[in-house]
């Protein structure tokens, strides 16, 4: 080789880039995920990989998930919430009420997006809905007429139902007074009487089984999530109908649920963390209500408690047990 040719090579080689941009490994970002329920959610950690990977967000690659679950004790939920916030994520996500609320104490700087939330305005999580403004956004799983619906169902039920009891953990639901106002106002109106029936342990749960006379609406609640067992057990013993605020009851033999299918909140959900990893700010994505909601009826149960349910109900249910 020449002294010529040896320049021409040596310039090629000084001007070659080390590697290209698309050798270039990609940087693997962090989402924190702090979920209100049990610790074997393997449906829903799962739901949440397949719609951050339709995104482009794949785990061990280009994406790191560190997921943690309260399993319904909210002392376990701040430590998980100290955990997470020490591993410094790019991203947040909350699932449920008192996720929100343990991880918004911890940082204000973290976006932190949410799913299965109720009413975020009231609860102080963003200023409005439109516009939220600070750290925090998300997808809600309620809205005003849904409690009213829920009770409604119940008042379906032959023999009728005229008393009602709202059950719900306060630790760690305490949007309920909010909703325990919109039932009220519905009450008025379906002639019916409503009866708070606050739970805090599983004895607690346990002693529901003592009512005798009415049926029970269960509000959205992770505690309850965490211990159905022990709620279905007792309602089942009591013998009264019963209406959800998720299908995942209906399935072990609750009555019926009219809610926000799962999937499609954390589907949402992922979108929204997929744009804040591409630089979107939470202030500037509004909160968004429930667009999809599900009727599930156990009529296998409704058989066993002895109740009918109206033609008009079974036939727009999305899905009926039998």
């Amino acid at each position: 080789m020449n002294r010529r040719d040896c320049l021409a090579l040596l310039g090629m080689i000084t001007a070659w880039p080390a590697s290209s941009p698309a050798q270039q490994p990609a940087a693997q970002r962090r989402l924190g995920v702090l979920s209100v329920t049990s610790a074997d959610d393997v449906i829903g950690q799962t739901r949440l990989a397949e719609a951050l990977t339709a995104l482009g967000w794949k785990e061990q690659d280009n994406l790191r998930v560190d997921w943690r679950s309260g399993a319904g004790d909210r002392v376990r939920l701040g430590q998980l919430a100290d955990d997470l916030i020490a591993l410094k994520p790019d991203v947040l996500l909350a699932l449920g009420t008192p996720s929100v609320e343990e991880l918004r104490q911890r940082t204000t700087t973290i976006p932190i997006v949410f799913a299965v939330v109720t009413d975020p305005v009231s609860q102080g999580f963003v200023q409005n809905l439109a516009h939220p403004g600070g750290n925090i956004t998300g997808f809600t799983d309620y809205d005003g007429p849904l409690a009213g619906k829920w009770l409604e169902m119940l008042t379906q039920v032959t023999p009728r139902v005229s008393r009602v009891f709202v059950v719900y953990n306060p630790a760690t639901a305490p949007f309920a007074p909010l909703m325990l106002r919109t039932l009220e106002d519905a009450a008025r109106t379906l002639h019916v009487t409503v009866e708070p029936a606050p739970v805090h342990d599983v004895a607690s749960l346990a002693a529901l089984a003592s009512h005798k006379d009415g049926g029970f609406l269960v509000l959205p609640d992770f505690f309850t999530m965490a211990n159905r067992a022990h709620l279905l057990a007792a309602i089942v013993e009591s013998h009264l109908p019963s209406v959800f605020w998720s299908r995942a009851f209906v399935d072990e033999g609750g009555l019926m649920s009219y809610s926000t299918d799962s999937a499609e909140q954390l589907r949402r959900a992922a979108s929204y963390v997929d744009r804040i990893l591409k630089g979107a700010l939470p202030a500037d994505l509004p909160v968004q209500n429930p667009i999809k909601l599900e009727l599930a009826i156990n009529l296998t149960t409704a058989k066993a408690i002895g109740v009918t349910l109206p033609p008009g109900l079974l036939a727009i249910a999305n899905e009926v047990i039998e």
